[in-house]
């Protein structure tokens, strides 16, 4: 192996380097490559200008180092300056060196030219009108222009790969997609080390494949050594990289306390590549958990019981709890929800009983977990409900998403003081209810009811009860309007108003 080592997750990807050629071949630079190799794999990291004789100290490694040739004595060319110098730039990690002519010197010396082809550094000539300010702003322009480029395929691959794991065949899809944005071969490796599945096309050589197969245990968390009995979760996968015939290898281990591993092999290794497949290996850690997990194993139980026909409250216990707590949430935002962002959203509420429907995301909460607001997230959560008030629960939780969205609140919550309503019979009040609230009920538009209790609730508020409803404010009027002939009320009447309000809690 030529190289093993293990990484820290990124956030984000590294910033990519600028290739030497990218330089040579702006057009109002003028740079001219007057000695040392072509090599099209050089690149550079950042540009120093320096006019020591000794810049070994200043350097950290890929830089085109400028210098104007003030350093350089007169009787430089008779002895070894040259050859100290250049040798220090290389010994030091410089990518290349960059001589700018005029105002000290009219031409490159020979003798420096003589020792970059010596030392194999690339030796660049900056013309009298180019400043070494315009060439280091040109290496962050490139810099700039390529991290856009990485960061834009990086976003393109999350959201590919967050398509992939929504699919029938999630582990194999989101196998495919990670071979294919990282142009080479995606392996996931069982608790025994054995092959899984794979994807993609690679080097099949048998030193490669052994070599993959060899770093995979170097990060399972088991390989080769006792079991603990209570492992110590990490927040991100732990991995290990390696190069074998030129090929790059990397391994990931899926989620602390699972066994499975991803590797991949490419033939090239770009700066995102790396925060590529850690998102993939996120997403096989949840998937591959959720199906050897007990709670996945109680959650398919329960729903295998309700399809069969059991009550909610006999599948309830596998479920985490008897009594519940509906949430509804919308993203604060225009972007829709996807799988991965509700699957998040569920795991900072405390359960992984989650539905995407639309532009909503529900969750079913144990009541023991409190829910809270959430950044990038606007919310209504139902009161504590048992399994039989499920679907009353998340009228409720609508309701109050609804409220929420309209007065612009993280999280909204249904009161829980005793109302002077409790004080009726919950029969007569529910009959009186219906008789007084008949004409909207019974009316063809199933909308009237609905209408009338959002712009209640809302203080008559044209705009809010438009936002909640999703419609036009003059829709709202019109249908508000509608709702005091069928009932013929006056609504601007606080009294009415708050008849109507205690009917229609009785009827929801």
């Amino acid at each position: 192996m030529e190289e093993t080592s293990t990484m820290a997750d990124p956030a984000v990807p590294p910033t990519p380097p600028v290739p030497l050629a990218a330089l040579l071949a702006r057009e109002d630079l003028g740079l001219c490559r007057i000695a040392g190799p072509e090599d099209p794999a050089t690149v550079i990291h950042s540009a120093h200008t320096s006019e020591m004789a000794d810049p070994y100290p200043y350097l950290l490694g890929g830089e085109l180092l400028l210098t104007a040739g003030v350093h350089i004595p007169e009787a430089a060319g008779s002895g070894t300056y040259f050859d100290d110098y250049v040798s220090r730039i290389v010994e030091a990690g410089g990518a290349a060196l960059g001589f700018g002519l005029a105002p000290v010197h009219d031409t490159v010396p020979r003798a420096l030219v003589e020792a970059c082809d010596h030392y194999g550094l690339p030796l660049l000539e900056v013309p009298p009108r180019t400043t070494f300010s315009a060439v280091a702003r040109a290496v962050w322009q490139l810099m700039a222009q390529a991290r856009h480029a990485e960061l834009r395929r990086v976003t393109e691959a999350q959201q590919s790969l967050a398509a992939a794991a929504s699919r029938p065949d999630p582990v194999p899809s989101v196998l495919r997609q990670l071979a294919q944005r990282v142009g080479g071969r995606a392996v996931l490796y069982g608790p025994e080390g054995a092959e899984v599945a794979r994807a993609g096309r690679g080097p099949e050589a048998a030193a490669v494949s052994e070599a993959l197969t060899e770093l995979a245990t170097v990060v399972r968390p088991t390989a080769g050594r006792t079991p603990r009995p209570a492992p110590t979760p990490t927040p991100t996968p732990s991995s290990a990289t390696d190069t074998v015939d030129g090929v790059h290898l990397a391994a990931y281990a899926l989620g602390a306390g699972q066994d499975f591993v991803l590797g991949v092999a490419a033939p090239r290794r770009e700066p995102g590549d790396h925060t590529i497949a850690s998102v993939a290996a996120v997403l096989l850690s949840l998937l591959t958990g959720e199906h050897h997990s007990g709670t996945g194993a109680a959650r398919s139980s329960a729903l295998v019981r309700l399809l069969l026909g059991a009550a909610p409250e006999d599948v309830a216990p596998l479920l985490g709890g008897q009594r519940w707590i509906v949430v509804h949430a919308r993203r604060d935002g225009p972007a829709a929800p996807d799988a991965v962002a509700a699957s998040a959203l569920g795991a900072a509420l405390g359960s992984a009983l989650v539905d995407v429907d639309g532009d909503v995301v529900r969750v079913l909460v144990p009541a023991g977990r409190e829910p809270a607001p959430q950044p990038g997230w606007i919310c209504g959560a139902s009161a504590v409900v048992g399994p039989q008030e499920w679907a009353t629960a998340d009228t409720q939780a609508a309701r109050a998403l609804a409220r929420a969205r309209a007065t612009r609140t993280p999280l909204v919550r249904p009161g829980e003081r005793p109302g002077l309503a409790e004080l009726l019979p919950p029969t007569e009040a529910e009959a009186h209810a219906r008789a007084l609230l008949a004409p909207l009920i019974t009316h063809p538009a199933a909308a009237l009811p609905e209408t009338l209790r959002t712009w209640l609730s809302l203080h008559g508020s044209w705009d809010r009860t438009a936002v909640a409803l999703s419609v036009h404010r003059n829709t709202v009027r019109q249908r508000i309007a509608r709702c005091a002939a069928l009932l013929d009320m006056d609504l601007d009447d606080p009294d009415v108003r708050m008849e109507l309000w205690f009917a229609l809690r009785q009827v929801e």
